[in-house]
């Protein structure tokens, strides 16, 4: 009774009366009756405390052994009674109650794992063994782990995969937004569009809300960096060609205004540049956008030398003409079209008697400009003022040429009027002394019946007035500007072209020779 915590006995006094053999036998039946209930108390104890020894075991993860739950029961058997009883059945229900919120965080976490593997692309299984094996076989008689340990895993493993879902959302937003962009850029068409579809989510979505299966997989990330990096390539490709086409459009402003193109944005240059990467070709568009900005307003600036350059050029070309013009033996025939050629050669001398102011006003608004700019004024790369000096020198030594021939002319003459007295008779002239002409050259003009003679711009022997030749006129560069000034030289006039013996002998010879008279100017 005491072990049970019976302190009272449930008997009649009356019935205690008797011989003691009387009584003994009365308590008999009562003390089996405590015997039964004392065993089925241990029982009652023995079956709680095995339950609160495997749920302890399953919660701390600790092998459960029944001879220590037997001597725990058999040392703690003076202490049967309903306190000790409840007092273990209030344990077992905490336990079970712990166990069940065990169960239940266990499994929400095994469901969130899922959904993460399922998001991010990877194996489910493998994930949860690394935790513990028993989350994902529960077959053979072996229960889900529920340890404090399985759970501090589990949740371990969800941080590290929400934080690898963080880190991979942004790497694909920005890999989409490029995407986007692209797309937009490059005007892709709806059936390009539509195998990435499904990423448009990935924008606007909140982190919790993107659950598309295999959304944040290495896989997707891969195929879409494959399609930005293919749509980069096609951009590049479009933009060399845009740039291309901008710089043709610099470079032709440039020729017309006989300026340098800056050559820090050159199609070989820019193409390096955008394949390797190092510069956005959105940059090199709107440094070629700017040089093509600069280069219209210096052609502005240069417009009225330019004109002045034009007329020059212009001129020289009709001195060119009118030259061969001279050479033309046939000039005053009465074929069709010679009055026309000769009104022309009227203008041209003309024209040609006012080169030397024409280039007199052109070297002083260059230096205008030049002072005004504090630069020197470039064509084609070469400074103009030093051309235009070295012109206006060969202008000079033609006209000095001019006179040196005028005054041979003279003197020629009173040795043949000399001559001439001595000997009663003038002598036939000699054609020992020959000039060089040129081949008479005519071309047609629309009706096939008036003849021209050619206008070529270009610097040959015997012209009395180069082109303007630039560095563009060479193959290389190796020539430099000096040899370029020496090509601006030009020799005399053709009446100037006999040798100094054929000269020589003019004066020397007694039988008298008239040289053949020299071309008209």
């Amino acid at each position: 009774m005491a072990s049970l915590g019976e302190h009272i006995l449930h008997m009649k006094k009356e019935k205690m009366q008797g011989s003691l053999k009387e009584q003994l036998a009365s308590l008999a039946p009562l003390l089996e009756d405590l015997r039964a209930e004392k065993e089925e108390r241990v029982k009652q104890f023995a079956d709680i405390q095995s339950q609160i020894e495997k749920i302890s075991a399953e919660l701390t993860e600790h092998n459960h052994q029944n001879d220590t739950v037997t001597s725990r029961v058999a040392i703690e058997e003076h202490d049967l009674s309903m306190r000790k009883l409840d007092e273990y059945q209030a344990r077992l229900r905490a336990l079970q109650k712990e166990k069940s919120g065990h169960l239940h965080n266990v499994l929400e976490y095994i469901n969130e794992v899922h959904s993460l593997c399922g998001v991010l692309g990877l194996d489910f299984r493998k994930t949860v063994d690394e935790v513990h094996p028993s989350l994902h076989e529960t077959g053979s008689g072996q229960s889900t782990n529920i340890s404090y340990n399985t759970l501090e895993g589990l949740a371990q493993a969800v941080l590290k995969l929400k934080a690898e879902k963080k880190v991979r959302i942004q790497k694909l937003r920005e890999i989409v937004e490029s995407l986007f962009e692209l797309w937009n850029l490059m005007d892709s068409s709806e059936q390009e569009r539509k195998c990435f579809g499904r990423l448009t989510c990935i924008i606007r979505s909140p982190e919790q809300d993107i659950t598309y299966p295999s959304l944040l997989s290495l896989e997707t990330i891969e195929q879409t960096e494959a399609e930005v990096e293919r749509l980069k390539k096609l951009k590049a490709s479009r933009m060399k060609e845009l740039i291309l086409k901008r710089r043709s459009e610099l470079e032709e402003i440039c020729r017309r205004t006989h300026i340098e193109p800056d050559m820090s944005t050159a199609p070989e240059k820019t193409n390096a540049l955008i394949d390797s990467g190092l510069v956005d070709p959105s940059e090199l568009l709107a440094d070629i956008g700017a040089q093509i900005l600069k280069a219209k307003e210096e052609s502005m600036s240069r417009k009225e030398i330019m004109d002045r350059i034009s007329k020059w050029l212009a001129a020289c070309d009709e001195e060119n003409w009118l030259e061969e013009y001279n050479q033309d033996q046939n000039r005053y025939s009465t074929r069709r079209g010679a009055h026309l050629n000769l009104k022309r050669a009227e203008k041209a001398r003309i024209t040609v008697s006012k080169i030397p102011d024409i280039v007199d006003n052109l070297i002083n608004r260059t230096f205008t400009w030049e002072d005004e700019r504090n630069m020197p004024f470039m064509y084609d790369g070469v400074r103009l003022v030093p051309i235009l000096e070295e012109y206006k020198l060969t202008l000079q030594q033609k006209e000095d040429e001019k006179r040196r021939y005028q005054d041979q002319k003279k003197l020629q003459n009173m040795l043949l009027a000399e001559n001439e007295a001595l000997f009663g008779s003038k002598p036939s002239p000699k054609r020992s002394i020959s000039f060089n002409r040129k081949p008479n050259v005519y071309r047609a003009n629309g009706n096939g019946n008036v003849f021209m003679p050619p206008t070529p711009r270009q610097l040959s022997v015997g012209n009395a007035t180069p082109e303007l030749l630039t560095p563009r006129t060479y193959s290389g560069h190796h020539h430099g500007y000096f040899k370029e000034m020496r090509r601006l030289s030009t020799t005399p006039l053709n009446f100037v072209a006999m040798s100094k013996e054929d000269t020589m002998s003019s004066f020397t010879s007694i039988s008298g020779s008239e040289p053949e008279s020299p071309q008209e100017v």
